[in-house]
């Protein structure tokens, strides 16, 4: 059998730099910049554009997933907001909001036609 308990127990960790620690010091702060855009260039690389069906048919999808999520979010919204209106409101009622003064305008003149003192 062999003796486990003097051994000294190893975590994974080693107290020593690594060789990569010694590299990434030595690059310094321009070294470290250039490595990154070298990094960037060869990921660029790997990028393929999609052809024009394709591009159509991933806006297509895009855009049918955003109406469905709009629906979803509307028809929650007006289920929320009939619930609190039935808890803390006057009941079923649901008040729409009144946007006729949204952009400055009181209340239109009587006749538009009359001309202004």
């Amino acid at each position: 059998m062999k003796d486990t308990a003097s051994e000294p127990a190893t975590t994974g960790l080693s107290k020593t730099p690594s060789k990569r620690d010694d590299v990434e010091k030595r690059r310094g702060f321009f070294g470290t910049i250039a490595l990154f855009l070298r990094q960037v260039m060869a990921e660029l690389k790997k990028v393929v554009t999609p052809t024009r069906s394709e591009l159509f048919r991933y806006t297509g999808v895009v855009l049918v997933f955003v109406i469905i999520m709009m629906l979803l979010v509307t028809g929650l919204d007006l289920l929320f907001g009939w619930g609190a209106s039935w808890v803390f409101g006057t009941g079923t009622e649901v008040q729409w909001p009144d946007f006729s003064n949204l952009f400055g305008g009181g209340d239109a003149p009587a006749d538009p036609a009359a001309p202004a003192p």
